[in-house]
């Protein structure tokens, strides 16, 4: 499955004025701050969100949110996968847009 390219243009919309990158990985999206990944639109459908990894689990309780499993490595704590079907409010896909770039500021330069 390719990636949501609607989807990828309302997050490119929602990060205009910040220093993005954008590359494929992952058979989707990725959309990187410095070098580090903050959000991409998932080649799975839906979004792939960076966060704090202390966050993952009080984050899991939001709609739509769901552990992000790569390659079948189990769960990986400060990654998460946000179901399309919620996305559609452009409040809902704010939220996690602004939560991952957050985290990537966090994060040292690559």
């Amino acid at each position: 499955m390719a990636y949501d390219v609607e989807l990828a243009e309302r997050i490119r919309e929602r990060l205009s004025g910040e220093r993005i990158v954008e590359k494929k990985m992952f058979g989707g999206l990725a959309f990187l701050l410095n070098g580090n990944m903050s959000v991409a639109a998932s080649g799975q459908g839906g979004l792939m969100v960076r966060v704090d990894p202390d966050a993952t689990d009080a984050l899991l309780a939001e709609p739509g949110a769901a552990e992000f499993d790569m390659a079948g490595r189990g769960p990986m704590k400060g990654w998460l996968r946000v179901s399309a079907d919620v996305l559609d409010d452009d409040a809902t896909l704010a939220a996690w847009v602004d939560r991952g770039v957050a985290y990537a500021r966090t994060l040292p330069p690559k």
